[in-house]
């Protein structure tokens, strides 16, 4: 795990997958901090961003690697909409980028599954591996969960909110603030006060 610093969102690695870039801002902070971990660029050949956000998918475009996203949310980067990815927020602008692989509900990522989680974007995604979850923007420890009011709609947060409360979650990796290995507990946290909104 990357630790985000500034806008950008938390980096993880297994294998040869890199989940999210953050901003682009740090590449070299986060570059150095893979080489410290015993990683190389070199050694990695996807990225799979959980949502198109561009404090998620900023990093993209220094690495040279295929990048895989869900179908919902790939269309912003694939048209450069600049509002849909949030860049305007950043007064950044990101024009088109590419996306390799659509992913939808189910698909295989090495061990982890990919569970569409629409709410905080529509095409949001977590991957899952039976303990661990990369939850993206969809729920944070302590019972935070994303924002829905770029591209996003409470319902659906709800719903995803709702579905990730049933899993049983030992790791909860989310994309921003700390790691927690009591992800059940938070993410049924978060399905509670989700309720409220």
């Amino acid at each position: 795990m990357v630790d985000g610093i500034g806008f950008d969102s938390n980096v993880y690695v297994f294998e040869d997958v890199i989940v999210d870039t953050g901003t682009g801002d740090n590449m070299p902070y986060i570059l150095d901090s893979l080489k410290k971990a015993d990683y190389h660029p070199d050694d990695l050949s996807l990225i799979v961003n959980t949502h198109n956000h561009y404090d998620h998918i900023g990093g993209n475009r220094y690495l040279d690697l295929k990048v895989a996203m869900h179908e919902e949310d790939a269309r912003a980067l694939e048209e450069g909409n600049d509002m849909a990815t949030a860049a305007f927020v950043f007064g950044k602008s990101l024009g088109k980028m590419k996306v390799d692989m659509h992913l939808k509900e189910g698909d295989k990522i090495h061990d982890f599954q990919v569970i569409h989680t629409p709410g905080h974007t529509s095409g949001g995604i977590c991957l899952y591996n039976g303990e661990t979850l990369i939850s993206g923007d969809t729920v944070f420890a302590g019972g935070g969960f994303g924002r829905v009011d770029i591209g996003g709609n409470m319902d659906d947060l709800r719903k995803s909110l709702q579905r990730l409360s049933e899993l049983q979650v030992k790791y909860l990796l989310p994309g921003h603030g700390p790691c927690t290995a009591e992800g059940s507990r938070h993410v049924k946290l978060a399905y509670e006060i989700a309720k409220g909104f």
